[in-house]
């Protein structure tokens, strides 16, 4: 095995032609470990020392990164944890071929414990499915090295098995969570309601600064959320995954005016609901938000998505939607 790791953050664009080749052969492939997002994180909101770490067969074919950044905590301590990690980066864990995650994981243990690495005190692996291997092979060989190890839920995914048909879904609700969603969606229909997805990116810019505001007035907690910094990385964000295709910025206009939004990633097939937004004070009576996903889920349906994934949170609205609980982990090494 060919090991090196880097602090210069132009390894990012170095390895593009090959990164999200590997994840495609990974057993995490989700659209918070491509190139473009990690990279794309690590610009906006990236603090600390990189120490991305790449693992190479002898041939020099690339088959696991480890996207790990180093910061000192307020008691002195240095952590080493994932790029994207926590809050909004939903999937997150060590890039590995699923051919070789056992000779990547002791190539990885044997490089962060060289006297030569970066110094570090914890290794915090965040945000981790709960079918990666990193949860079982990493954890024992860590274990058996005598290091310390913590592992357990760190959160829930609620996620929506997407049926074929609008019926099915509705039928696989509980009578009064059925009964809701057909409510509402009369209701709204009484104002002649437009919903529709952003197509042109020349429309791209507008439509994310309307997100924004939408977001930020939905609650205090995003308003809070939304600063500076992240407005930036969303806005970044936004135009590089618009250009691959992955990015659905969906709108509920009432009156004429854009009442709700949710952006959305489209990646495997599978719908990820990154983050949404509503007025509640001029619209708050039509549920838009509610309304919005409820077009959104059956635009899913129709176009043969395989699932409708909340992603991380355990807010009620998700399970009244049909929702259920996946497991997010947490795996974190103590090098004492």
């Amino acid at each position: 095995m060919q090991i090196e790791w880097f602090s210069n953050p132009e390894i990012f664009a170095r390895l593009e032609p090959e990164w999200n080749t590997l994840l495609t052969r990974s057993a995490t492939d989700t659209i918070f470990l491509t190139n473009e997002w990690q990279q794309t994180w690590w610009e906006c909101l990236g603090d600390g020392e990189l120490c991305l770490v790449t693992v190479r067969e002898d041939d020099g074919t690339l088959v696991g990164i480890a996207p790990l950044f180093a910061e000192t905590t307020s008691t002195g301590e240095r952590a080493l944890a994932l790029v994207g990690c926590v809050d909004v980066s939903d999937y997150l864990d060590v890039i590995v071929a699923r051919e070789h995650t056992e000779s990547v994981y002791r190539a990885l243990l044997d490089t962060l414990l060289r006297d030569d690495f970066p110094r570090w005190d914890w290794l915090h692996l965040c945000n981790l499915p709960a079918v990666s291997p990193t949860n079982t092979q990493l954890k024992t060989l860590a274990e058996a090295r005598g290091l310390m190890v913590q592992h357990g839920v760190h959160d829930v995914a609620p996620i929506l098995e997407l049926p074929a048909t609008w019926d099915a879904y509705l039928d696989s609700l509980d009578k009064k969570q059925r009964h809701e969603i057909r409510r509402k969606l009369r209701r709204v229909q009484e104002t002649q309601p437009r919903w529709y997805t952003i197509d042109r990116a020349a429309d791209l810019d507008q439509a994310v600064t309307d997100f924004i505001e939408l977001h930020k007035q939905s609650r205090p907690d995003k308003n809070v959320f939304m600063d500076a910094r992240m407005r930036g990385f969303f806005e970044r964000l936004a135009r590089i995954l618009f250009a691959r295709g992955w990015l659905q910025l969906s709108f509920l206009e009432i009156g004429g005016a854009r009442a709700a939004a949710i952006m959305n990633f489209i990646y495997n097939n599978d719908v990820l609901v990154y983050n949404s937004g509503y007025d509640p004070v001029q619209y708050g009576a039509y549920s838009p938000g509610i309304v919005l996903f409820a077009y959104s889920i059956q635009d899913a349906i129709t176009a043969g998505r395989r699932r409708y994934d909340f992603l991380r949170g355990n807010e009620e609205y998700k399970y009244r939607l049909g929702a259920r609980d996946t497991l997010v982990m947490g795996l974190h090494i103590c090098r004492k």
